[in-house]
């Protein structure tokens, strides 16, 4: 949120216009060359003014404000070269770090940090550093030590892959691979700042702390939460063992589902639309599988049911009736669904990190922090979306951002000072009933 937002001393700003130029993307791993060079040289230099950072704030306090600008710079320019690498923005970064680039990032000048948490502050950072390395926004490789964005991983990797076709086909990158990313990126450049001693403040998973805020389209299959925050410490320690009857029940699903899957698939073959009856049962085991999830990833607080009926857990997942579909994509569908798989599985490695982060969390002081919550249910959504696709449940493509609201009319937007203003865009790169074009 805008209020929020402003308060966080490093801030991610987005301006991409998502258009791409197909010939610097095919070349842009090799027109990165020179930027992985200087990137390399910068970072060894940032991290030896760094531990210089280290020491001044644990003799006065606070960094001196040369010495913070230049990794501040350094900061800045690691972020755009990592846009650019993974195809988050389109323009050639420049080699200075200069504010202005499409995905940018802004840092308040130094403020007073408190001496113990600068000490500590390589331990403290580990387990947004385990997150940064999940989302993949950074690389945050290092030869002995030097942190620099060379290759990504993880969720902003399976983003770059697939954008890459994307822009090669249709010039510009899909909404939703470029928000992904863009978090990634944004959530990286905070825990970096952080280790780096730019900030004491610890790093955001909250999706929306991106300006302008995301916004999430219109979708067949979405998630509500409506969970608290409260964890009990006592299932919350018995977590996996709790939730082995659920597993067991789950893989007792999987011996159907196959079954009825192909089932739906020739009658919407024959037909262009899944029975009713199919559908309801293919929807009762995606929430059913999105509530388990929630409960084992400490993402939802109570003990599921077995059923999966919507609204009977406070991370649901909505799924609208059966439509027509076309026939043609009906015949192609798990094809079709081979990339939307991948980042499923991207963020499915987020998730596990979000539930053992979250694990000790609540373990510790009986909250789930709001963030990885956040994160965690953006997570559930998406792969919930995914399956109902390849489950033909939904012609509609699963969508990539990490929002989890949508966009609020405009005097709702002033009333609550959320700026989601982004012009509205459906993430289809492939062909689905009801694909809306990209509104003016």
């Amino acid at each position: 949120m805008e209020s929020e937002l402003s308060q966080r001393p490093i801030r991610v700003i987005v301006t991409d216009d998502l258009a791409r130029s197909r010939l610097t993307v095919f070349f842009r791993l090799l027109l990165a060359i020179p930027h992985l060079v200087w990137v390399a040289l910068w970072g060894i230099a940032a991290t030896v003014v760094a531990f210089v950072l280290w020491l001044a704030i644990l003799i006065e306090g606070r960094a001196p404000v040369s010495l913070h600008e230049f990794v501040a710079s350094y900061l800045r320019y690691a972020t755009h070269l990592a846009a650019y690498l993974n195809l988050a923005a389109n323009p050639y970064p420049g080699f200075t770090g200069l504010p202005g680039y499409p995905v940018d990032v802004e840092i308040d000048p130094p403020a007073r940090q408190g001496r113990l948490g600068a000490a500590f502050r390589l331990v403290l950072a580990v387990p947004s550093l385990l997150l940064m390395l999940a989302l993949g926004g950074s690389t945050g490789t290092s030869g002995t030590a030097s942190f620099g964005y060379g290759a990504a991983a993880g969720a902003t990797a399976a983003c770059a892959f697939l954008g890459w076709f994307a822009c090669l086909v249709l010039g510009r990158m899909p909404r939703g691979l470029r928000d992904l990313a863009a978090y990634g990126i944004g959530y990286s450049a905070q825990a970096l700042g952080y280790l780096l001693l730019l900030t004491d403040r610890y790093p955001s998973t909250d999706p929306s702390l991106i300006s302008p805020a995301q916004m999430l389209p219109a979708h067949p299959v979405r998630v509500e939460v409506a969970d608290g925050l409260a964890r009990s410490r006592l299932t919350v320690f018995f977590r996996l063992l709790l939730a082995l009857p659920h597993l067991f029940w789950l893989s007792l699903w999987w011996l159907v589902i196959p079954l009825v899957a192909i089932a739906a698939w020739v009658s919407a073959l024959a037909t262009g639309r899944v029975p009713s009856a199919l559908h309801r049962f293919l929807a009762a085991f995606t929430r059913y599988s999105a509530h388990l999830f929630s409960f084992l990833f400490v993402v939802g607080g109570p003990f599921p049911g077995f059923v999966g009926r919507q609204g009977s857990y406070p991370i649901d997942i909505q799924i609208d009736g059966p439509v027509r579909q076309p026939r043609l994509v009906t015949l192609f569908r798990l094809l079709l669904a081979i990339p939307a798989f991948i980042v499923g599985n991207a963020l499915g490695g987020a998730l596990f990190v979000v539930g053992f982060l979250g694990w000790w969390a609540a373990l510790f002081t009986g909250r789930m922090p709001g963030g990885l919550r956040d994160l965690g249910a953006a997570c559930i959504r998406y792969n919930a979306q995914a399956t109902a696709y390849a489950l033909l449940l939904t012609g509609r493509y699963p969508y990539a951002g990490p929002a989890l609201h949508d966009r609020p009319a405009p005097e709702q937007r002033v009333l609550d000072a959320v700026p989601r203003d982004a012009p509205e865009h459906v993430d289809d790169v492939i062909p689905t009933v009801d694909a809306m074009p990209e509104p003016a």
